[in-house]
């Protein structure tokens, strides 16, 4: 599942998680670790969190949108970035995607010398061992493949739509009953 989305069921009961769309960073037997990439914040700002952290910006960063990526460790920041940026530090989800968590890539991208393209996210999206894998089960995920079109598209308030067209489905047809064989 790393490097693929999760669209939120139509019925999703969590309003934390209403018609959101998840790229997932990390999938093993201990747990699951992604963020939430269409539901960027309104009062947070990329220039406001480097002034608090005193790096000095060139112009660009106010592009960089700030998500809310989840509800666990809502102060800690995360950036989902292009592969053509990767140091010390840096877990590479596949081939073009990677995430950082270290204040090196906001120096980075603050002088210009960061990845191309990036998203940054405060908090991240987390489940423990089976536990997506039975949310999934229950029918409160889709799994989509992943998209980097779609990752960093701006579209923020299409982007659960776009996503669940890319495999053919239309929201209006989803049914929040689980089937079972």
């Amino acid at each position: 599942m790393v490097g693929q989305f999760l669209a939120a069921m139509p019925a999703m009961s969590d309003p934390r998680f209403e018609r959101s769309v998840i790229y997932i960073c990390a999938h093993s037997a201990e747990g699951a670790m992604g963020l939430i990439v269409n539901k960027p914040l309104k009062d947070v700002k990329l220039p406001e969190i480097f002034s608090q952290l005193g790096i000095e910006t060139k112009t660009g960063c106010e592009k960089i949108h700030i998500h809310r990526g989840g509800p666990v460790e809502t102060a800690r920041g995360f950036v989902l970035h292009s592969a053509d940026y990767e140091r010390d530090g840096t877990l590479k989800v596949n081939s073009e995607i990677c995430l950082s968590a270290t204040t090196d890539i906001l120096y980075a991208i603050a002088s210009g010398e960061g990845p191309q393209r990036s998203l940054m996210a405060l908090g991240y999206s987390g489940w423990g061992s089976g536990q997506l894998d039975d949310e999934i089960k229950q029918n409160a995920w889709l799994n989509i493949p992943g998209d980097d079109e779609l990752l960093f598209s701006e579209d923020f308030e299409k982007k659960w739509e776009r996503v669940l067209a890319k495999i053919g489905v239309s929201p209006a047809l989803l049914s929040g009953i689980a089937g079972h064989a």
